[in-house]
């Protein structure tokens, strides 16, 4: 810690001008168009290119604080888009946060929560803009302000999406060779179920015997598909089956994870605390997967996995292709956690042609690392924000 706030910290004198010097002046945001290097598809949708919105959050003490918000193909995956998660940052929840100083962010989390229901992707950015310019006024990391770090890497898992099984091949074979990934998920959902399952069958024939494969069916299934085809699933080796209902049909859920033989992980029916609480309590999964997208802010996520914890329930380190400033945001959130069982998949950066950052995430002996350096550890590289950024 090398600032003057972090000295005065460090020798015991009290911070009075903390909340002064980190006072909000001026949020920025972009809407940036990040091309990826193969299509990545979902149960509902197909992208070449990643959708964010980027902020930059400018203290009274000159501190730059950034974050972004990620969408997949506009408001499918959820109900934000980037148009709209823009649109609220500028007009909604920018305005309360002016003038407030950034490093009470529980207190900016209420601001915002008044201002807007849900948008839970546009708070989340500006919270980790928020919690990066604080952490930088101070000279140390994020995960510091959030209790400490338990840990320091987190095994990663690579998503498989572009629906053609040879291709898919070579890639997850790449990504072992590299050293990056030996864990995989593959998505499902997009055709029938039948065709899916034999794409499915061909990886797990490829790949070293053993290999972690997660199924992510993306709410593509009804019920009935699911009781139907759960058999060759299990038979495949899957280790777990993430979300195969739409996220509003919890009694359904629970009525599958009971008689599923392989673990069910929740994700687009859990983005509140309430929402977590109704599906652990009803049995819906036995793992749950933590997005800041979905939960609203580091804070908020740390309060849905409080709630997954009590209940016995597992948790997952989601992600929805952030890039290096994103990914670096959850990882120091996961990082307090007391277990993250089931590892990461936060591989956003490494799809991405180019990264937004200039020091990105590091992938190594198939763990991605927490960065370190005050705030969330990586910078962003404005030259390519501005390259990306959309232009209308």
């Amino acid at each position: 810690m090398n600032t003057p706030l972090a000295a005065k910290a460090l020798s015991g004198q009290p911070c009075d001008h903390l909340e002064e010097a980190t006072r909000v002046r001026a949020v920025t945001s972009w809407i940036i168009e990040a091309p990826t290097r193969r299509k990545h598809k979902l149960s509902n949708t197909s992208i070449s290119y990643q959708g964010y919105v980027f902020v930059r959050v400018t203290l009274e003490n000159g501190v730059e604080g950034f974050g972004e918000a990620s969408t997949l193909g506009g408001p499918r995956w959820a109900e934000e888009s980037v148009e709209a998660i823009k649109a609220n940052i500028d007009t909604y929840l920018a305005p309360v946060l002016i003038g407030k100083p950034a490093c009470l962010l529980e207190a900016a989390a209420g601001e915002m929560a008044k201002a807007a229901k849900r948008n839970n992707a546009a708070k989340s950015a500006l919270d980790m803009a928020l919690l990066n310019a604080t952490g930088k006024t101070l000279g140390v990391s994020a995960h510091v302000l959030l209790g400490g770090a338990r840990r320091r890497s987190f095994s990663a898992i690579w998503a498989l999406a572009s629906g053609d099984a040879g291709q898919e091949v070579e890639e997850a074979q790449g990504m072992i060779e590299k050293g990056w990934f030996n864990r995989f998920k593959i998505k499902l959902g997009f055709a029938d179920p039948a065709t899916d399952l034999d794409r499915l069958a061909a990886l797990q024939k490829a790949l070293p015997l053993g290999t972690d494969i997660i199924a992510d069916v993306n709410q593509g299934w009804s019920e009935a598909d699911f009781i139907r085809f759960i058999p060759r699933l299990a038979d495949l080796g899957v280790s777990l089956i993430e979300q195969p209902l739409p996220g509003g049909q919890m009694a359904a859920m629970a009525r599958i994870a009971a008689r599923s033989p392989v673990p069910i992980m929740m994700d687009e029916g859990v983005f509140t605390t309430e929402e977590a609480l109704d599906g652990c309590s009803r049995g819906a999964g036995s793992v749950l997967s933590l997005k800041l997208c979905k939960h609203g802010g580091v804070h908020q996520l740390k309060q849905v996995a409080a709630v997954a914890q009590a209940a016995g329930v597992q948790l997952y380190g989601g992600c929805l292709l952030e890039s290096s400033v994103g990914a670096a945001a959850h990882l120091h959130a996961f990082a307090t956690l007391p277990d993250l069982h089931w590892g990461t998949e936060h591989f956003g950066p490494k799809i991405l042609i180019e990264d937004l950052c200039r020091n990105g995430l590091k992938y190594e002996n198939f763990e991605v690392h927490l960065p370190d350096g005050p705030g969330l550890g990586v910078t962003p590289d404005l030259d390519l924000i501005e390259k990306y950024a959309r232009k209308d």
